[in-house]
């Protein structure tokens, strides 16, 4: 499957910022620039400039421009409960560790309201940084009924809350969770560390319109790797 034009841009912007030749307060090229160098529409360039925001690796000032932020590898925790998100939540290389449909009770995640005999599509992904460190473990499960075709889909470059959304799933809301976990041997191998290690586990729901869960998942992140941050902008006094 041929990768997207934004996803191929965003790639390369972000593997230059991670790798220090785009240095903290670098100016990115606008998006004009953009559609000139690679021959993409406006739509196209603005998308690869908001995700690179929205994942906290550039600032965009009005009338200014883009500018690397501070931080390479620092992610914005508010990415994970956008139900309208289009990226992934966790830039960089996605690598499938095991995909298939499974009953809800095997699903290694809670999915409250499910039945456990219920047939759901369980996604194991791998992310890794620029450097090809593996950051993250990611797990999904998502209700066979609401998405049969879900593994006929670019699994590398997958979200699922994008899969909704050009499906026409109706999905409302996202809640995260952050639990205290222990590494099991299983995950301390695929990331690389120590079986028995304190970390931290991100755990989502997001629930549809009419209540029911459309998806549950967790991320497991190195914490030698990954600094997370949720940035709120405080609107200026209006004058009476």
């Amino acid at each position: 499957m041929t990768t997207p034009a934004y996803l191929r841009i965003r790639t390369e912007l972000e593997q230059r910022i991670r790798s220090g030749a785009l240095l903290p307060g670098s100016k990115l090229p606008t998006e004009a620039e953009l559609r000139e160098q690679y021959s993409v529409s406006r739509a196209t360039a603005q998308r690869v400039l908001t995700e690179l925001a929205q994942a906290g690796l550039v600032e965009r000032h009005r009338r200014r421009g883009t500018f690397v932020a501070e931080g390479a590898r620092q992610e914005n925790l508010l990415r994970m409960v956008n139900p309208v998100l289009q990226g992934p939540e966790i830039p960089g290389r996605h690598a499938v560790d095991s995909a298939a449909v499974i009953p809800a009770r095997d699903a290694d995640v809670e999915m409250p309201g499910v039945d456990d005999d219920a047939p759901v599509t369980q996604l194991r992904r791998l992310k890794f940084d620029v450097d090809d460190n593996p950051i993250a473990v990611e797990l999904s499960a998502v209700p066979f009924s609401l998405a049969p075709r879900l593994l006929d889909e670019d699994l590398d470059h997958l979200t699922v809350h994008d899969y909704f959304s050009r499906n026409g799933v109706p999905a409302a809301k996202s809640r995260v969770y952050i639990d205290p976990v222990v590494l099991d041997d299983d995950t301390a191998a695929r990331l690389r560390l120590t079986a028995g290690q304190a970390v931290i586990r991100l755990r989502r729901l997001t629930w549809l319109t009419d209540g029911n869960l459309a998806e549950a998942m967790w991320h497991i992140i190195r914490p030698d790797l990954v600094e997370f941050f949720i940035e709120h902008t405080v609107p200026p006094a209006q004058d009476d």
